[in-house]
């Protein structure tokens, strides 16, 4: 399958060579094999504390390092994979001014298994993340995909996955797409978080949709 959208023709390749993620289920360890099989430094922190994530750390190898929730938030670049509903809990882990925040989250009222919708009135999703997290630069993204095919390698012969993503800062968008695309993703800008955010998020058009670009030469 193909998909057409927005594909910017210039990329910031990432200069970010540590990047934080907050949570460790499905997404957080995807990311970060991701990240650390392309030469970043990841710090994984969860809120259960360094000592639950020595198996993980053990599979990433030594590029990555369990830490606290903390921690992983010190980065300039950090991925947000928590439960929706534990946002809250991550406004004082740090002073979030200036940071780029992508954030993978969808609006589930509760996990294990994941289940209703939270409500969060006229806001799209990232944009009440947002509120939490003051001053952060916050870029929407693989939120739309389930876990295994992030883990999987993007580049297929008919194509590349699809990873969408939006947001506000233009600067902070381009950072994340580059990364995306070293990743292997064929990364489709879809707008602000108010537009490109409600395609995104749960229930929106694009949620749970996985798509290939073919590339034209």
């Amino acid at each position: 399958m193909s998909t057409h959208g927005t594909m910017s023709t210039h990329r910031t390749m990432s200069t970010h060579r540590t990047i934080g993620v907050l949570g460790a289920g499905e997404v957080g360890q995807a990311v970060a094999d991701k990240a650390v099989r392309h030469g970043h430094d990841v710090l994984i922190g969860n809120s259960r504390g360094p000592g639950t994530l020595e198996a993980l750390v053990g599979r990433l190898g030594p590029r990555a390092r369990g830490v606290t929730a903390e921690e992983a938030a010190k980065p300039e670049l950090v991925f947000l994979s928590v439960p929706f509903f534990a946002v809250p809990e991550l406004t004082g882990l740090t002073t979030w001014a200036g940071k780029i925040v992508v954030d993978t989250t969808n609006q589930f009222a509760a996990a294990n298994p994941w289940r209703g919708r939270y409500d969060v009135g006229d806001l799209t999703g990232s944009e009440w993340v947002a509120r939490h997290l003051p001053g952060a630069r916050i870029v929407k993204a693989l939120n739309t995909l389930y876990a295994p095919f992030i883990a999987a390698d993007p580049r297929h012969a008919e194509g590349r996955q699809v990873a969408f993503y939006a947001g506000d800062d233009a600067d902070a968008k381009a950072a994340v797409a580059g990364l995306l695309d070293a990743f292997g993703f064929a990364a489709l800008d879809l707008g602000g978080l108010r537009e490109g955010g409600r395609l995104m998020q749960l229930d929106g058009a694009l949620s749970a949709k996985h798509l290939l670009l073919q590339d034209v030469d």
